[in-house]
């Protein structure tokens, strides 16, 4: 049986030429860098810290090394895409001071707001990097892992975070780019049908950490934003189509991979990746 992740699709719909090199020519585009090492290092941090914060107590949260958990990550991160990648991985001593620096911020201020994002009061964990493997068809199944799950005691809603890490945040172009957006569409949809929840006692958010904020202004900035997009049945089967779209395109009635041979973007001349190619 065929499996999907969302990072494939969105792949394929941003630039269905990226899209080949990687999935039907095996080619590898994409080798990583500071941004996805740093990335991963602060989403570990983060849910190491929120398991011992609900599952034990906020005293003991509060006094986890983070700073160590960060460099940690981010040294095993690099060791691992090292060994990978090789010399294709470049990454210097000075961009991992820079960030790691960066993540320090971070977590000051999440510590500093943390029941604001993550009231404690009637809210349990769900889980952490919860797995979806639902078929999406006969010959295809849908795997992604959701962040952090919460459930509200009270309400009996469920809440979805996923977490981003940004340079400066998201402005209202990234908040409208669909290939941002659309992933916790996907997730909500099918971690409704894993558990068979009904699909309006979910809600979904975005968890945005900010590298760096701006210089020179006159009134106070949150290193921490969160963005809820539209996730009501319209967006969620408007998303569900192009799904369905991408699969009838590229997988054949067995879920193998198809190779339509798309070429470069002409179409798309300011398509960034494949300039790149």
């Amino acid at each position: 049986m065929g499996k999907i992740s969302y990072s494939q699709f969105s792949q394929w719909d941003k630039c269905p030429y990226t899209w080949k090199l990687n999935y039907v020519d095996k080619a590898e585009t994409f080798k990583g860098n500071i941004y996805t090492l740093f990335g991963s290092a602060v989403h570990e941090t983060i849910q190491a810290y929120l398991v011992c914060y609900y599952e034990r107590t906020i005293k003991e949260a509060d006094n986890l090394p983070l700073r160590d958990i960060l460099q940690y990550r981010m040294e095993e991160n690099y060791k691992i895409s090292k060994e990978q990648h090789g010399d294709d991985f470049e990454v210097s001593l000075d961009e991992m001071k820079e960030f790691f620096n960066d993540g320090c911020n971070i977590i000051d201020e999440f510590l500093k707001r943390k029941s604001s994002y993550f009231p404690k009061k009637n809210t349990e964990l769900v889980g952490i990097e919860i797995g979806l493997n639902h078929a999406v068809s006969d010959s295809i199944k849908f795997r992604g892992y959701m962040d952090v799950v919460l459930h509200n005691k009270t309400t009996g809603r469920i809440k979805i975070i996923d977490i981003k890490t940004a340079t400066m945040g998201w402005n209202k172009y990234m908040k409208a780019d669909k290939n941002k957006t659309n992933q916790l569409l996907l997730y909500k949809y099918f971690f409704s049908k894993e558990k068979e929840i009904s699909i309006d006692k979910i809600d979904v958010e975005y968890l945005i950490l900010k590298r760096r904020l701006y210089e020179n202004f006159d009134y106070p900035q949150k290193r921490i934003q969160t963005f809820s997009p539209a996730s009501g049945k319209p967006s969620i089967n408007k998303v569900m189509n192009r799904l369905q779209e991408f699969i009838d395109e590229c997988f054949d009635e067995d879920g193998n991979v198809v190779d339509n041979d798309y070429e470069k973007c002409e179409k798309h001349k300011k398509c960034i990746l494949c300039k790149g190619l």
